[in-house]
């Protein structure tokens, strides 16, 4: 079974850049679509961005040319580099399949605050 763990959250300064990553066990990881998600305080938890198996990205509109995700099958390992942080990307970021498998848990996600 697929277990996910988040790491690399922070607090940042408005303007700056930080990134997380999601280490995944089991050997299927490189055949899956990942996504990273966020969840703010009192706000349902929204897909961010998403990465094929093959590579194809796609992000919400509000990230677009901010954040990039990226994988590396040989590692078991999805990233989300983002950059330009604003205040409201401040949530916790989780990473699971995309589209989410009723199977994979979700794991503890990793606390991004962007505040001066």
């Amino acid at each position: 079974q697929l277990q996910l763990v988040e790491s690399g959250g922070g607090l940042v300064q408005p303007g700056g850049s930080l990134r997380v990553s999601c280490a995944a066990s089991g050997s299927i990881f490189r055949i899956l679509g990942m996504g990273w998600y966020r969840q703010a305080p009192g706000k349902q938890r929204e897909l961010v961005a998403a990465i094929t198996s093959g590579g194809s990205t796609n992000y919400i509109d509000s990230v677009k040319g901010r954040f990039t995700i990226s994988r590396d099958n040989a590692k078991n390992t999805v990233y989300l580099q983002m950059n330009s942080l604003k205040p409201e990307d401040t949530a916790v970021y989780y990473c699971n399949t995309h589209p989410p498998l009723v199977n994979v848990a979700w794991g503890q996600g990793t606390q991004v605050t962007v505040s001066s």
